[in-house]
């Protein structure tokens, strides 16, 4: 082959590289800069610290919510950034507070118990010594027999299933091959075998038959409820009804299953069982407003600076413990990104703005309100004047493991944009750029509205096992990677606000 074909080969080759390039810039020197701060001058110690350990649990209408949106804003201000709010995004409802709890059993022996009391439930409001009662009921028919035995007394249900042994690792990363796997699209699932998935008239049933079953116990006089709840002493914290215009429940405790399997064992035995328990809850009725965090770095392009890039992750928690991964840890990775940019003296086309949602454990209300007010409202007109300039909204909320990709929900045209973004990032672990979708968080707001919304790919590590528990701590958070997660997400959020266009969207026809 002559000289001349050679290159002209070369060149066929290497052509759609070179066009890549062309179309999707990359600043390596920026990426560089970030890189350098992200990783060697990080505060994401401090940031977690004071999120989890100084502020502590941020259950959705409590005090110590109220104290993360003060601290948050007051941080985020203090770092130079813009137009710090603390904004309503609509009514909430009651707020609950947990001010003392203690259960444990005294007969036959004395045994602390690992427990939590159910969210937006009452409390004793004093050391009370109650007898458990095992109750079974199945339906309405059932009543009748647990008339006037209920008084004075903590109720216990049957154990229905029994916790399964586990050999899998109690943490695990992405492997290369489960990336590889991840990024075929559309997924292919194996047909499902074994049980039907129980159908929605199912599930609507019993929990109808369940609220029957608590408005028996409270007529008759139960003193409290246990739940089993979790396993391996991490008791999952669950919550009643917030709504003003729903009466707050009766003491409902919900406990590990180690402990509340005892309990009805011995109860089926007809061995004698005592408990004592302490709970004082404290409702909050002075501010029913729910509220979310905002805060920017303004845009400095005259015809860009309209446009937002946003970034953010839910600021609430449940209440068993401090929640760190969920999501502690997302809140500081975004705080961290804005830290970065601000710090650098980042100059975006377009502004960038961090947004600290409230009340994601309830179903996204802060998230989906917003979106509701700024950029698509179904039930009010439709599209917001802000709607085309929207840019992308980036997510956090899978624990603290670092960032392996993204997920594109569905949006094929994105693709080479985040390749090219990433290829710098490849020797921090981030490659995979996957079609599919991925939800039940905040970005589920912006992408059902036709905006680019964003949940990345994140390293598992323990979170299934610890998020909504007791032991979701900052012993749980891995520091190293949330301190590579920001980086990376600063990393795009800088690109993102930069490129001469928005980031291509799916079809949308509302």
């Amino acid at each position: 082959m002559s000289y001349i074909r050679k290159l002209i080969a070369v060149f066929l080759f290497l052509a759609p590289v070179i066009l890549f390039s062309q179309t999707e810039p990359v600043d390596l020197d920026m990426v560089h800069r970030i890189r350098q701060e992200g990783l060697r001058n990080s505060q994401i110690r401090d940031i977690s610290f004071h999120l989890t350990d100084v502020i502590g649990p941020r259950l959705s209408g409590s005090t110590g919510l109220t104290n993360a949106y003060e601290w948050t804003s007051s941080q985020l201000e203090e770092w130079g950034l813009s137009n710090v709010e603390i904004v309503p995004w609509g009514e909430f409802g009651r707020g609950w507070d947990n001010e003392r709890f203690y259960i444990a059993m005294t007969k036959p022996y004395y045994q602390h118990l690992i427990a939590v009391p159910r969210a937006w439930t009452r409390g004793t409001d004093s050391l009370v010594a109650a007898t458990p009662v095992l109750v079974n009921i199945q339906s309405e028919d059932d009543f009748e027999k647990y008339k006037g035995r209920l008084q004075g007394k903590v109720v216990v249900t049957p154990v229905t299933s029994e916790p399964e042994l586990s050999f899998q690792p109690l943490a695990s990363r992405w492997e290369d091959d489960e990336l590889e796997q991840l990024a075929q699209y559309p997924e292919i699932r194996p047909p499902a075998y074994g049980q039907p998935r129980r159908q929605p008239s199912d599930w609507f049933a019993q929990r109808a038959l369940m609220q029957k079953v608590n408005d028996f116990l409270e007529q008759e006089g139960a003193i409290a409820l246990l739940n089993a709840s979790g396993t391996y002493g991490a008791v999952m914290s669950h919550g009643r009804g917030y709504a003003t215009n729903i009466e707050p429940g009766m003491p409902v405790v919900d406990m590990t299953f180690e402990h509340y399997g005892r309990i009805v064992r011995l109860l089926e035995a007809g061995i004698e069982v005592e408990l004592e328990l302490d709970i004082r809850n404290r409702f909050l009725y002075d501010d029913l407003m729910g509220y979310n965090v905002i805060a920017e770095i303004p845009g400095t392009d005259r015809n860009l600076r309209d446009e937002v890039v946003i970034i953010g992750g839910h600021l609430d928690s449940w209440h068993a413990a401090t929640g760190a991964n969920d999501n502690a840890a997302g809140v500081a990775v975004m705080m961290e990104v804005m830290r970065i940019l601000k710090e650098l003296d980042v100059q975006p086309r377009r502004t960038v703005r961090i947004a600290l949602w409230g009340a994601e454990e309830q179903g996204l209300h802060g998230s989906r309100n917003y979106v509701r007010q700024h950029y698509f409202d179904p039930a009010g007109g439709g599209r917001k004047p802000d709607y085309d300039n929207f840019s992308a909204y980036y997510n956090v909320d899978n624990g603290s493991g670092r960032i392996r990709g993204i997920y594109l929900q569905e949006n094929d045209a994105l693709r080479p944009i985040f390749e090219a973004w990433f290829e710098p990032l490849a020797d921090l672990g981030v490659s995979t750029v996957t079609m599919r979708r991925t939800g039940s968080t905040d970005h589920v707001a912006f992408d059902a509205v036709g905006l680019p919304g964003f949940q990345f790919i994140q390293d598992r590590l323990d979170y299934r096992r610890s998020y909504h528990t007791n032991m979701d701590t900052f012993e749980r958070m891995q520091l190293g990677d949330m301190m590579q997660a920001a980086t990376v997400v600063a990393v795009l959020v800088y690109h993102t606000a930069m490129r001469d266009e928005k980031l291509p969207r799916k079809h949308f026809d509302r």
